[in-house]
């Protein structure tokens, strides 16, 4: 099994999920975060006075797939949430040794 993790901009979230979806993912865990990447926030202007803002709004998904839809779940992802601008995300993919569904016991397989 792998932990899928990605962040994205939140305007791209809606089109993620329906993709995730449509691909058969049937949870996943979603928080709204904020960071920084290479280029350290952004400058807005409000009222003719410009300001720094530090960290960025960004959405972070978590899903644990099986080992042989990994590689497809990261590609869509990934395909749907690019937008050609920086600051599209990340995605990255961890092992993942034991998972429990806490309502039953089922482990690992039986727990997806």
């Amino acid at each position: 099994m792998k932990l899928v993790t990605a962040v994205i901009k939140p305007h791209k979230w809606e089109d993620v999920r329906e993709a995730l979806e449509s691909f058969g993912v049937t949870g996943m865990t979603v928080s709204e975060v904020s960071g920084y990447g290479r280029q350290k926030g952004h400058t807005e202007v409000y009222r003719g006075a410009e300001y720094d803002i530090a960290l960025v709004p960004k959405i972070r998904i978590e899903i644990v797939v099986d080992d042989a839809d990994a590689e497809e779940v990261v590609s869509l992802v990934a395909r749907t949430a690019q937008t050609g601008r920086i600051g599209d995300g990340k995605v990255w993919v961890a092992p993942v040794e034991t998972v429990v569904r806490v309502r039953t016991g089922d482990r690992d397989a039986a727990a997806l």
